[in-house]
């Protein structure tokens, strides 16, 4: 008789720092079963960030786990990997985490962090990459921005392997928050999928007996 071994559910940790847009689309994709993995924790650093409230809606308990007076970052990133760490993650996903990540946490999550970030590769590092589009798009005539998922691999700014990236045209009649809406509707897409991968690729082949 031959039978194959179900594979585990892919396990997911989030980490955010505000309104949780992408998280929601995370936890919208695992309920409709177009992404085959558990949300096991929102982990976020800010007290009042509306992701709480999402993730308390989805069932998920939020982790929350501030920086200390008088931490270093060193201690900080170390003692947020042992909290991540206790949910046994597959792939941690930085979904507007607005910190900077040392390798007190990136190493101990080798080729499982992976970064949601609304501009191409190479273009737009940083902070306030949509405005910086924009702006390029009325000053030079740039017609497309986009989005991607990369991994964190150490303690650059958007600039790990890629996983993933979509382009966003960029219309002459554009405002901020035109461009915005439809950068951040491309984000909850790409991310969802960018996740299925990486699970994906991780995912060890089933057993056959």
């Amino acid at each position: 008789m031959t039978s194959v071994a179900a594979a585990r559910r892919g396990r997911v940790v989030v980490l955010a720092s505000g309104g949780g847009t992408n998280f929601q689309a995370l936890v919208d994709a695992t309920t409709s079963k177009s992404l085959d993995a558990d949300i096991v924790a929102l982990v976020t650093d800010q007290p009042l960030a509306l992701v709480i409230h999402r993730a308390v809606a989805a069932g998920i308990e939020p982790a929350m786990v501030e920086r200390a007076g008088g931490e270093t970052r060193g201690d900080y990133d170390a003692r947020l990997a042992e909290i991540v760490g206790s949910f046994e993650p597959d792939v941690v996903v930085l979904a507007g985490w607005m910190r900077l990540l040392t390798m007190a946490f990136l190493g101990q999550f080798p080729d499982r962090v992976i970064n949601l970030h609304p501009a191409l590769p190479g273009e737009f590092p940083g902070i306030n990459a949509i405005e910086r589009a924009l702006e390029a798009a009325q000053r030079l005539g740039l017609r497309r921005t986009g989005v991607m998922v990369h991994f964190v691999p150490d303690e650059g700014t958007d600039d790990g392997p890629l996983v993933a990236s979509v382009e966003v045209e960029i219309r002459t009649d554009d405002t901020l928050d035109t461009l915005a809406s439809r950068v951040h509707a491309a984000e909850h897409t790409l991310l969802v999928q960018a996740v299925a991968a990486v699970l994906a690729a991780r995912r060890p082949s089933p057993s056959v007996s």
